[in-house]
């Protein structure tokens, strides 16, 4: 279980497919909220930091949008599908230790387990937030259909997870985008 200490007063949990903005989107709410209020956290962090460990590999080039990530994934998806398996909450424990500001964004959401865990730990601070785009859209921030990564649980796993309390369209409109950010950091500062 989470740590009482420094409980947050709002955690967001950021869930959408490849290539649909979830990192854009989660650091423009963090650049205009501000470091000192708001949280990354990235699920994929701890993951690839423990994988790159246990397979001599550079964890630095495993955080990033490179043809090195990608030569990886699918093992690294089938590797951390073991550990989730042997304890759903490893992951999310380790995102969490140490951090002190009052609001998360969780900007990887990507299974059930994840969410059941954060409202578990956080109870009605949590919410969940789901990044739309086209295919298009994807396509042209680089999207390549991958089969056993596409189609894998890390990005199908919450296809059917029902309603998310927000959803943001990021499908290349500016305006949209902006006021839908708009929306939902008026929604943070509610929390506050």
């Amino acid at each position: 279980m989470a740590p009482l200490v420094g409980a947050p007063q709002l955690v967001l949990l950021f869930s959408g497919k490849r290539k649909s903005g979830k990192d854009f989107v989660t650091g423009a709410l963090q650049s205009r909220l501000g470091a000192d209020v708001c949280a990354v956290l990235r699920l994929s962090g701890p993951l690839k930091e423990q994988y790159a460990q246990e397979h001599g590999l550079d964890f630095e080039r495993l955080l990033d949008a490179s043809t090195y990530k990608e030569v990886y994934r699918r093992d690294m998806i089938r590797w951390g599908e073991e550990k989730r398996q042997a304890d759903p909450g490893f992951f999310c424990r380790k995102i969490v230790e140490g951090v002190s500001q009052p609001v998360w964004l969780v900007s990887d959401t990507r299974r059930v387990s994840d969410i059941q865990w954060f409202r578990k730990a956080y109870g009605a601070v949590t919410q969940t937030v789901h990044v739309v785009a086209t295919e298009q859209s994807r396509q042209q921030r680089g999207w390549v259909f991958t089969p056993g990564v596409d189609d894998a649980e890390s990005e199908c796993g919450l296809d059917n997870f029902g309603t998310f309390d927000w959803v943001i369209e990021n499908h290349g409109d500016e305006q949209l985008l902006e006021e839908q950010l708009e929306r939902l950091i008026e929604f943070v500062h509610s929390r506050l």
